[in-house]
C-alpha cells in the first residue's frame, strides 16, 4: 500500500499544530466501508529500546475468522519528537513504511491511538486513514481529551465521550468489569458504525484483536523476541 504524498514530514511541532488544523476538515465522518470486509489491519508502535529506536507494527487479520494472514514491521529511529497530541508525526511515517510491505491490502484500519477524539479533531487514525485513503478507527486505551459519564459494568455498556459540546468518540466496555477502550471515528466511516467494528472485534480480551495483535508483536520485536505469535 502507498500513501498519498499530501504533506512534509520536515516540520517543527508549532507547524504540525497548524497541519493538524488543516487536515482535519478532509476527514470524511461518513462511511466508506466496501459491502463485506474481508481484511482488517490493526496498527501499533512500541517503545524506545536502548538505541531509541521503535518497532511500527502493522497486522492483517481475516474478517470474521481474525486470523492472521500478514504480518509487517518496521524499526527506526522516529524523526519527530515526542510530543502530546502529535503522536502521528511521530508514528505515522514508520507506520506507512510497513504498510509498504504488505501484499494484502486491508478495506479496514483498526489503530491504536486516537481518531477525531483529539483537541483538534486529527488523531493518528484520521491522518493514516486520510493518507491511505481507506476507513479508519481510532481505538485508544486512555483518553487524550474529552470526558464520559455513567458506562455500565457488563460488556457492550457505551458513554458518549464529549468535547466543547460535542460528540468526538465513545467509552465502550468490551469486558464485562475492564477498564473501556476509547473509540473514534478515523476517516470514512462514523461513531456508531466504529463502535460496532471494535465489539465485533474484542473477542477475549480487553482490545480488540487487530490491535491487540499488532501491540503485542511490536512489544515481543522490542524486547528481541521476534515474531513468535504466529
Amino acid at each position: 500500500m502507498i500513501a498519498r504524498q499530501i504533506h512534509s514530514w520536515a516540520l517543527t511541532p508549532t507547524e504540525a499544530i497548524a497541519l493538524q488544523r488543516e487536515l482535519a476538515s478532509k476527514v470524511v465522518r461518513k462511511n466508506r466501508l466496501p459491502e463485506r470486509v474481508r481484511r482488517i489491519a490493526g496498527t501499533d508502535v512500541s517503545g524506545v529500546d536502548a538505541e531509541g529506536k521503535v518497532r511500527a507494527v502493522v497486522v492483517v487479520l481475516t474478517y470474521p475468522a481474525l486470523t492472521v494472514v500478514e504480518v509487517a514491521s518496521v524499526q527506526e529511529t522516529p524523526a519527530f519528537p515526542y510530543v502530546p497530541g502529535l503522536l502521528s508525526f511521530r508514528e505515522t511515517p514508520l507506520l506507512l513504511k510497513a504498510f509498504e510491505k504488505l501484499t494484502h491490502a486491508p478495506d479496514l484500519l483498526m489503530v491504536d491511538g486516537q481518531g477525531i477524539a483529539h483537541p483538534r479533531r486529527f488523531g493518528i487514525a484520521c491522518h493514516l486513514g486520510l493518507l491511505l485513503d481507506v476507513p479508519a478507527i481510532g481505538c485508544g486505551k486512555s483518553i487524550l481529551t474529552g470526558r464520559y459519564g455513567k458506562l455500565g459494568e457488563k460488556k457492550g455498556a457505551m458513554a458518549a465521550l464529549t468535547d466543547k459540546g460535542e460528540t468526538i468518540g465513545a467509552a465502550v466496555r468490551t469486558r464485562d468489569g475492564v477498564t473501556p477502550v476509547y473509540v473514534s471515528p478515523g476517516h470514512h466511516i462514523d461513531l456508531p458504525t466504529a463502535i460496532a467494528w471494535v465489539t465485533a472485534c474484542a473477542t477475549q480480551y480487553r482490545l480488540p484483536e487487530p490491535t491487540r495483535l499488532a501491540h503485542q508483536t511490536a512489544t515481543a520485536l522490542l524486547k528481541g523476541l521476534g515474531n513468535r505469535l504466529f
